[in-house]
């Protein structure tokens, strides 16, 4: 079985998606559809932008999703996953690739995504950090044991969770993982707690935009990030996709589900080999590529 596994946010680069649209007519239309519905030339940004540019959050995550999405059509003929799943953000991009969301809606959610959680992140100095290589449930106790906002919120793969939350809550967390033995704790430069409940404010922005949209049923499941699991009832979709934000991502549990449920090969579609990486640190002898 084949599935097809889609990035979020960090997997943007200069220069992403400019291959496929010098060599596709089909992307060049998506590209194009793009930069009239978001009001501004995000084509442009992605081709020509600096590092910077594209770590704006209203822009960095319609670009993923915009050049995960024209790779995902721009194989349409042989685009035949078994099931898929996506990295955060990527779930969007996922939903899309498997007729949940028509393009246009897909990139309207992507964009009020991401523009509430640069609301939310306004709102309170807050921030991330990946821990390496300590046990899940001392991570969680050490969360667990400060008064300030902090908690788990990527299970990215054996060896590497991240933490979310607020400035003071991090900090205190990271000393506190130092105590309990932590020899690697990477503040991440992110401008907010992703995945965590400072997001509430946009998760309520989101939810109301989710509830206006019209889904469609899938052509395969989706393993959601909220509870790993196998997807195919729309509500249900719907409501994973508005905890999301609040919930952390249990990526190392979804790639297990997936394994277990028979996938032989996952094909990452979107820009860089992120999720290739952490597939690999959860099962070495798992088929791994890109599209």
């Amino acid at each position: 079985m084949k599935a097809y596994v889609f990035p979020g946010q960090g997997s943007q680069f200069p220069g992403m998606g400019k291959d496929i649209f010098d060599k596709n007519d089909k992307v060049k239309t998506i590209f194009n559809d793009a930069n009239k519905i978001l009001g501004f030339n995000i084509s442009e940004i992605m081709f020509q932008g600096s590092p910077a540019d594209l770590k704006q959050t209203k822009v960095t995550q319609p670009a993923i999703f915009l050049h995960s999405v024209a790779l995902a059509k721009s194989k349409q003929g042989s685009f035949k996953p078994d099931m898929v799943a996506g990295h955060s953000l990527g779930e969007f991009s996922a939903l899309v690739a498997i007729g949940v969301l028509d393009f246009e809606s897909g990139l309207k959610l992507v964009n009020r995504r991401a523009m509430a959680m640069q609301e939310a992140c306004e709102l309170q100095e807050s921030g991330m950090a990946a821990v390496i290589n300590m046990d899940p449930d001392i991570v969680a106790e050490v969360c667990k044991s400060i008064e300030e906002v902090v908690v788990p919120a990527n299970f990215n793969a054996p060896g590497q969770i991240v933490i979310s939350g607020s400035k003071k809550g991090i900090d205190m967390a990271i000393e506190k993982l130092k105590e309990a033995g932590g020899r690697k704790i990477i503040p991440l430069p992110v401008g907010g707690a992703f995945h965590s409940p400072l997001m509430e404010y946009a998760r309520k922005k989101l939810e109301e935009a989710i509830d206006n949209t019209n889904f469609n049923n899938p052509i395969c499941p989706i393993y959601q990030n909220v509870d790993a699991k196998s997807h195919i009832d729309i509500s249900e979709m719907k409501q994973n996709l508005i905890k999301q934000l609040t919930h952390p991502v249990l990526w190392t549990q979804t790639i297990e589900n997936m394994i277990n449920d028979g996938v032989k090969e996952f094909i990452e579609t979107g820009p860089g080999s992120v999720l290739q990486g952490l597939i690999k640190k959860i099962d070495i002898n798992i088929n791994v590529r890109s599209i």
